[in-house]
């Protein structure tokens, strides 16, 4: 049986504890509350609060997986053709960060000493249009049981001007955890074309975004930086009626992509300059990688040319380059993987009983094409879409079973579609 309350003029009893309360205490924070059936005073709130965040924190600790390093970048090598230095730096963030986040759960929980703070590492993904910076995150996604959400720096412009505002990625990382906002608080976001935001004053002004980029560089560092966030449910724009709902993202794992065209050129006319000399020292001199890949040597300095303001380069410890996609790359990109592009319209086919046999010659022909186009993985999507179209209109409901694809007609579509291979090369 609770205790029954008994007031007085200037005192009255807990209903839980049963405790007295003075009500003329002089504090900033009331000594109690008064429900429905009596008063409850600090104390018994303090705990009952603490008693609902280690449930909470049980709970996320049974839903979140710890994957080793080695385990999640296996599971990238199957879907996932190169790109090594990028899957080991995702796979050891991605441990590192719920490494991380779990012991402060388990430490808080077990009211022992705390250990050195250890903060998160976003990361940067900087590589050519078509290399697989998207891909790699969304390959990332079915590997892991935490909410990921994919946005596009584009559609984000500073407040006040036409657009979507940057706190919208966490409505929809809101979304996608089913609106449990401590399941969301451990997600983890991509921003991909975060190029696009760079500052270029020798753009013209969009009236869609700020003129400089540098308004929704300034935004989103509250949410790099890891702070409690005041985000529109619904996302869109907010409004001063319109109930908001809090997120703390210091445990929200930020990963970036763009293709930062043109910065190989400040990466090249850097080392020029630092080489400047008579007397070069060879031992400080890039390996020949830097005329086949420069964005494996992109800096934090290279990105602030580019036109990056340094707070926000400083919420992006981690920069890793992807390498262009060469000639062996993109045969293995057609026919490698567990979802191998060639692999997808062969099943098409399948699905209506025709067999497909293709050529070495066709599948040659077709890196030939992917490498003139120069769009990386991308082109072959695009080329595979043109061989395969009339095929896919001709054949459904006919008499064919079984079908082979040479390199003769692999050439005459192609070349009926974009003109003469040569045409594209020198144009690349």
């Amino acid at each position: 049986m609770p205790h029954s309350t008994q007031q007085t003029h200037h005192q009255i009893i807990c209903t839980l504890c049963g405790e007295s309360i003075n009500l003329n205490q002089q504090s900033l924070i009331p000594p109690a509350i008064q429900g429905v059936h009596g008063w409850v005073c600090r104390s018994c709130i303090e705990r009952a609060h603490h008693i609902l965040n280690q449930q909470r924190q049980a709970t996320l600790q049974k839903r979140i997986q710890l994957h080793p390093p080695k385990a999640i970048k296996a599971y990238l090598d199957q879907y996932v053709i190169g790109q090594e230095d990028a899957k080991r730096v995702l796979a050891v963030s991605v441990y590192n960060h719920y490494k991380r986040l779990l012991n402060q759960m388990h430490q808080s929980t077990q009211h022992t000493e705390a250990p050195p703070q250890i903060e998160k590492s976003n990361v940067l993904l900087v590589g050519p249009t078509g290399v697989g910076k998207t891909y790699l995150v969304r390959t990332l996604a079915q590997f892991l049981n935490v909410p990921i959400v994919i946005v596009d720096a584009t559609s984000f412009t500073q407040a006040g001007y036409v657009g979507e505002d940057v706190e919208s990625i966490l409505s929809r990382l809101l979304q996608a955890a089913n609106w449990d906002i401590p399941w969301a608080e451990c997600g983890i976001v991509y921003i991909d074309e975060i190029d696009k935001i760079a500052r270029k004053e020798r753009d013209n002004p969009s009236i869609t975004r700020d003129v400089s980029g540098e308004g929704v560089q300034q935004a989103l560092l509250k949410l790099l930086e890891g702070s409690t966030v005041l985000v529109p449910p619904y996302g869109g724009r907010k409004h001063p009626e319109q109930p908001m709902i809090p997120i703390n993202t210091q445990h929200i794992l930020f990963i970036a992509g763009g293709a930062f065209e043109g910065i190989e050129q400040l990466v090249r006319a850097r080392y020029r300059q630092t080489h400047l000399g008579f007397t070069p020292d060879q031992a400080t001199l890039p390996s020949q990688n830097l005329l086949t890949n420069p964005y494996a040597y992109v800096t934090h300095d290279d990105l602030r040319h580019f036109g990056f303001i340094p707070e926000l380069l400083g919420r992006f410890p981690i920069i890793v380059g992807l390498s262009p996609l060469n000639r062996t790359m993109l045969r293995q990109i057609l026919t490698k993987p567990k979802n191998a592009l060639l692999k997808q319209y062969i099943t098409l086919l399948e699905m209506d009983g025709i067999q497909v046999h293709i050529s070495e010659g066709a599948i040659n022909e077709l890196v030939d094409w992917a490498e003139a186009l120069g769009l990386g993985a991308r082109a072959l999507r695009t080329l595979l879409d043109t061989v395969f179209l009339d095929l896919m209109y001709e054949l459904p409901g006919s008499q064919t079973q079984r079908i082979t694809i040479d390199r003769r007609f692999v050439h005459r579509r192609l070349t009926q579609r974009f003109g003469e291979k040569e045409t594209l090369q020198r144009a690349a």
